[in-house]
Parts: C-alpha cells; structure tokens; sequence
C-alpha cells in the first residue's frame, strides 16, 4: 500500500520534558521545552606533593555523579501549541493572551515554583526528593542540586509574568548498583616516597614488599637506569605487588 508523503499541514504532538517526584508521583510538564542541555561529569586527583619536586604527583582518587543542566523559559502572557502543561493551563493560557497587559492574571511563579520547590526537604524522607527528567531519549534520574529563578517581565501591577530557571540536577545511582559495577582492573594501589640521604631500592623494596630483590619493579615503574643514583628530594612510585 501507498503511504505517500506526510501531510505538511498536520502537527505533530510536540513532546513535552516532564519531571516525577518518584515519591508522589506527581508528574510536572513544562511549558516550554530546553532549547539545549549540557551533561557533565568529573574525576578527582589528588596532589601528592614531595620534598624539593618542582611538580607533585597526580593520583587518581575516584568519580562523582553525572549532572544534567539546562534553562527553562516560562511566559504566562503566551499561548499556542507549543504550551505545555495539562489541559486546564493550556485553556488559562489562552484566555489569558486575549486579555490586555493589564488584566493579564497568571503570575508565572505558579509555574517556575513547582521546580523550584523540588529542593526542599520531603517530610517523609528528611531529605529533598528523588526525581525522574523524561524527554524522549532523555532518561535521567536524580536530585535538583541548583535552581536559579530570574523574571524578566512584568504587567502593570509588577506581577511577574515571564521568567527562566537554572537548573542542575546530579544523578542518583542506587548503591547496590554501585556495588556491582566491577573494575575492569584492579584498583591502582600505588604508593609514593620521598628519596631521603642515605635511602636504597634495596632497602625501600624489603621495607615496602618484604623483599630485597623486588627493586628492579621500583625501578622499572620509575624509569630508574642505575639503582645506586638516587637523589635526595626524588619522588618514587611504588606499585602494586601482582598478586
């Protein structure tokens, strides 16, 4: 059967980014989709200084969360398909275009506050809710860490009518999920020491290994030629004994 081209003149339902406090249950449509979005995510090192180095030395210390940011536009004088939120906004909303600037009744805090406010500590949990952001491909859950509201318009009566929120929110990983991600290596247990007057391979691999001849492994993760040239102030690695 002929499916022929789409019809140009029939909308498509847009998508509306929606966000779920997975405790109530409560789903939130916002009115206006992010124009665009940012996901980051950081590692840590710490700096292990030593005596007379010029540069300390980078230790990978561990992740953190994945975090989701993006702005959201709300605009209560506006009206059209674009308009998310249920049924019952979309008619205030347009209602509310019709009328002059200064009759114009919805104060645009309604809106932004139900975001805003997902901060705040659940009674029942003594802590700020765990929320679910679903938008198409998009699946994140997490906590709102960050919002910042900014109104930019006003009716007659000073009533804020237009705003935009910041919006970081970090990610929620169960703990028994975090157990069960495994390494594809072992963890890098390596230590550091600092060279002092009078030290040896020899004597750092028996204090450190319990093994003398173990040096050549100090030596070798440290690019070390000739054992019997080390100098006071030197950083050295001592890795890992395998297994």
């Amino acid at each position: 059967m002929y499916v022929g081209i789409p019809n140009p003149n029939i909308v498509m339902p847009l998508e509306k980014m929606s966000i779920t406090n997975l405790r109530t249950k409560k789903k939130i449509y916002v009115l206006y989709n992010p124009e665009s979005y940012q996901q980051s995510r950081q590692v840590s090192y710490a700096a292990n200084g030593g005596f007379a180095t010029n540069m300390p030395v980078a230790q990978f210390t561990g992740g953190a969360s994945e975090q989701l940011s993006f702005q959201l536009f709300f605009d209560s004088m506006s009206a059209g398909a674009e308009v998310g939120g249920s049924a019952i906004d979309k008619a205030l909303f347009t209602a509310n275009s019709l009328l002059p600037s200064a009759g114009k009744q919805i104060d645009v805090r309604e809106y932004t506050e139900k975001i805003y406010t997902l901060m705040l500590i659940d009674p029942s949990l003594h802590v700020p809710p765990k929320l679910k952001l679903e938008w198409n491909s998009l699946q994140f859950t997490g906590f709102l860490i960050a919002c910042t509201q900014r109104f930019t318009r006003f009716n007659e009566s000073g009533m804020p009518v237009r705003a935009t929120l910041d919006c970081t929110f970090q990610e929620y990983v169960e703990a028994s999920k975090i157990a069960s991600l495994k390494p594809n290596e072992s963890p890098d247990t390596t230590k550091y020491r600092v060279v002092h007057q009078g030290d040896s391979l020899w004597a750092l691999a028996a204090k450190e290994y319990g093994q003398a001849g173990n040096w050549r492994q100090i030596a070798q993760a440290n690019g070390i030629d000739n054992p019997r040239k080390l100098r006071s102030g030197d950083m050295l690695a001592l890795p890992s004994q395998d297994g």
